[in-house]
């Protein structure tokens, strides 16, 4: 339930990450394989007619489409160096 709600509260701080993702994409400390994985990940997803649920079930499809994006965002922030995650007080979930 715990782990539920870090991820339900790291929903609603998209808007903070957006400094972090520009970081990251920009960070030298960041491989570019791990920067084309993330971009390979985000595109894919938006490209592939792949849904989980439907998205003419308004609500679910709407989201299982938020679930997709946190967990893309989750992976992202996993994959970030530490003084990264440091520097923007992002924490692991």
């Amino acid at each position: 339930m715990a782990k539920f709600l870090r991820r339900f509260k790291f929903l609603f701080n998209v808007r903070k990450s957006i400094p972090f993702l520009v970081a990251f994409f920009t960070s030298k400390n960041v491989s570019v394989v791990k920067k084309v994985l993330s971009i390979g990940i985000i595109v894919g997803y938006f490209f592939l007619p792949l849904d989980l649920i439907p998205d003419f079930l308004v609500v679910f499809g709407i989201v299982d489409d938020i679930a997709v994006f946190s967990l893309v965002l989750q992976s992202i922030v996993k994959m970030a160096p530490q003084e990264l995650k440091d520097q923007y007080d992002i924490k692991k979930l």
